[in-house]
């Protein structure tokens, strides 16, 4: 089993609608190197759910792949924000997960609280200039995370 974070903008999808729904497909990553790391994927994987751009960003739950990459139907409409007009139903250029509601954190662990941590030092979320909205996560990193939500509990 692999490990994964996955950003979205809470008001474009948070968690809680995450769970209210069950699952859902991630489509509209338009990044070369995010849409590589899907690619990787497996049934099964863990991902740790993190809003992004909003005060305070940070990790606020978890959910796991229940659907391996698959063509994202969203470039191929030109009526969606999200239309590639370079992508084609014939030669995909962009791809998707279906990803299930695991649990909620009790409280947020902020991308500020990640930084105090020096085992989460090599984090791709805490490296300088990262902008993915997709990275890897290492099993020492999620342990040490799931440490870090019962000191905070």
């Amino acid at each position: 089993m692999a490990y994964w974070l996955m950003k979205s903008e809470p008001d474009a999808f948070s968690i809680d609608d995450l769970k209210r729904d069950g699952q859902t497909h991630w489509d509209g990553i338009r990044n070369y190197q995010a849409r590589n790391y899907m690619r990787e994927m497996q049934v099964g994987d863990a991902v740790l759910f993190y809003h992004s751009n909003c005060r305070p960003p940070g990790i606020v739950g978890t959910m796991k792949v229940i659907k391996t990459v698959y063509p994202d139907h969203t470039a191929f409409d030109p009526k969606d924000p999200h239309f590639d007009p370079k992508s084609n139903a014939n030669q995909p250029r962009w791809e998707m997960v279906d990803l299930a509601y695991v649990s909620t954190f009790p409280k947020m662990l902020s991308l500020a609280q990640l930084r105090l941590e020096p085992a989460l030092s090599t984090m791709f979320i805490l490296r300088k200039g990262n902008r993915l909205s997709i990275t890897p996560v290492t099993k020492e990193e999620w342990q040490v995370i799931f440490r870090l939500l019962e000191s905070v509990g």
